[in-house]
């Protein structure tokens, strides 16, 4: 089986903005920078206890840069927009999307690092991790109200679950955050 074309399903028409609003992860800015000044400080680090050492070289040096590119890579957040009927999550060469009103499934994946995985209709998948839509109610929201369609559809066939678990810690964290806003705590 092949890969579709995306003019042949229209997924993703080119009038996206004219469907309604798109939301971003509004975090992401400050996560990528974060992401940068980690892998900065680490190169900074090894580059002056090398020097201090009296052993740094071109090749050790070209070891440490490589280092740090690599942790830039492990840390680097991908960007996550939504607009109605999509998801999308764009890491830097590559963008995936998913039609969120026609999703099939929602998986959680547990490991290290905790992560949301939607397939829609057409075999499209995003990995996304759930502390993205818990920061960003606006993101919550529009993934929410398209995959309520899509159930209400039939074609969610699993994930109702896991959605209604991401609800509830978006819930209870929102709800911590009124507390200490209040004073309530």
């Amino acid at each position: 089986m092949g890969r579709r074309n995306d003019e042949e399903h229209d997924l993703f028409p080119a009038d996206a903005q004219k469907q309604g609003p798109v939301v971003h992860d509004h975090r992401w800015a400050g996560d990528m920078y974060s992401s940068i000044r980690c892998s900065t400080a680490l190169l900074g680090l090894l580059f002056v206890f090398d020097w201090g050492a009296g052993s740094l070289t071109v090749v050790r040096g070209t070891l440490w840069t490589t280092l740090a590119v690599l942790l830039f890579l492990a840390l680097c957040p991908p960007r996550v927009t939504a607009g109605e009927g999509w998801l999308a999550s764009r890491w830097l060469l590559r963008t995936r999307r998913v039609r969120t009103d026609l999703l099939v499934s929602v998986r959680c994946l547990e490991g290290v690092s905790q992560r949301l995985v939607l397939r829609d209709a057409f075999g499209d998948r995003v990995e996304i991790d759930p502390q993205v839509l818990v920061n960003n109610p606006g993101l919550w929201h529009r993934v929410d109200e398209d995959a309520r369609r899509a159930a209400a559809l039939g074609s969610l066939m699993c994930g109702a679950t896991v959605l209604r678990r991401v609800a509830e810690r978006i819930d209870r964290e929102t709800a911590e955050t009124v507390f200490k806003v209040s004073g309530l705590e």
